[in-house]
């Protein structure tokens, strides 16, 4: 059984220990190994929202869907490939940080599901 602790950002065990750090594979959440959180903030305080590559996302941005999401509550797919144009970056509690408009509607998205055009 593995020493290393499991992320305190996403509670996942997908981590790491390099060097002085733990680092999550998952989220890209770094902690020392002493505990205290490394300080990843972004404008106002915000965490940095992170494709599935961990390029950094602003406000603004155009990004590409890896894969094809289905709506919840509809018949609507979005497809993987589609490329949506001026993204915002939202602080959702339910991980669904970037907000978008796209032809089907207006839709908040994880970024895990995105990756940077």
């Amino acid at each position: 059984m593995s020493t290393i602790p499991a992320c305190p950002s996403c509670t996942k065990e997908n981590t790491y220990q390099d060097g002085d750090l733990y680092i999550c594979a998952d989220c890209f959440h770094e902690w020392s190994v002493n505990g205290s959180a490394i300080g990843e903030l972004g404008e106002m305080g915000v965490g940095i929202v992170r494709d599935v590559n961990g390029n950094p996302l602003a406000d603004g941005d155009s990004v590409i869907l890896i894969k094809d999401l289905k709506v919840k509550g509809s018949s609507t797919v979005l497809k993987k490939g589609t490329k949506v144009k001026s993204i915002r970056l939202g602080n959702a509690s339910d991980g669904h940080e970037v907000d978008c408009r796209m032809e089907v509607g207006n839709f908040m998205l994880k970024a895990e599901f995105l990756k940077k055009a």
